[in-house]
């Protein structure tokens, strides 16, 4: 199985059209403000920090570089060929490395484990954007990726972030810059509901070994400039 068309059109579209400038995505705010926070919480669970950190989900590679200046091995992985060529663009030091794989695609997924042996998992902010008949296969391939000795670290918007954002795209200036894209290519953001984000990985077998809430920092502004963040609930997961 492996994502629509529709979706990962979608993608290669919006990472297409992506110049690579910092700060760019409405998403991608500087890694101190993001995946920093992220692994203040994750790596006390990491029980085995030498196996290779899968960046699911990585985009354009500015989390991943983040991530390779802590972990020994770092892999970055997206659906989107647009975003793995930007990525490798991007990463000047080859601090990591990167691969096109969709990550829904249980053959896939169960052959890059064949490669890896167990792993760890980051994850950051895809089960909202995936078709939502998507979601539970993200949540097993992630099971298969950590295997017995691996930990992943989900997060995702929480449900009141789906409200502001509507409350964003609505206003009567229209949707902020950098969202425009986000929604010109189809990819509206919608939120998990809160519950079954946690049910998600115990259907794969996985346990929550801790969970908690973090604001989400974006690259965009709000009217009175301050910077706008939303609410998002984080999981750690394994076996």
């Amino acid at each position: 199985m492996s994502v629509t068309s529709r979706y990962k059109d979608a993608w290669e579209g919006f990472w297409s059209e992506a110049s690579g400038e910092p700060g760019e995505v409405f998403w991608d705010a500087e890694p101190a403000l993001t995946a920093g926070p992220h692994l203040a919480v994750y790596e006390p669970h990491v029980n085995h920090p030498g196996l290779t950190l899968v960046d699911l989900g990585c985009g354009n590679g500015t989390q991943t570089r983040f991530l390779a200046d802590r972990f020994p091995q770092v892999l970055g992985v997206d659906l989107s060929a647009a975003a793995i060529g930007l990525a490798k663009q991007q990463d000047k030091l080859n601090e990591a490395r990167f691969q096109e794989i969709d990550a829904v695609d249980g053959e896939a997924v169960a052959r890059l484990h064949d490669d890896l042996g167990d792993a760890n998992v980051y994850m950051r902010g895809v089960l909202h954007q995936c078709d939502p008949e998507d979601r539970q296969t993200l949540a097993d391939s992630i099971a298969t990726l950590v295997g017995e000795r691996g930990r992943g670290f989900v997060v995702e918007l929480a449900e009141a972030a789906g409200q502001k954002l509507m409350g964003l795209a609505q206003s009567p200036e229209g949707p902020p810059p950098k969202l425009q894209p986000v929604f010109r290519h189809g990819l509206q953001p919608g939120s998990v509901p809160d519950a079954d984000m946690v049910e998600f990985f115990r259907t794969a077998g996985l346990d929550v070994l801790a969970k908690g809430e973090l604001p989400l920092t974006t690259t965009e502004y709000a009217s009175d400039g301050s910077r706008i963040e939303l609410p998002s609930k984080w999981l750690v997961v394994g076996r």
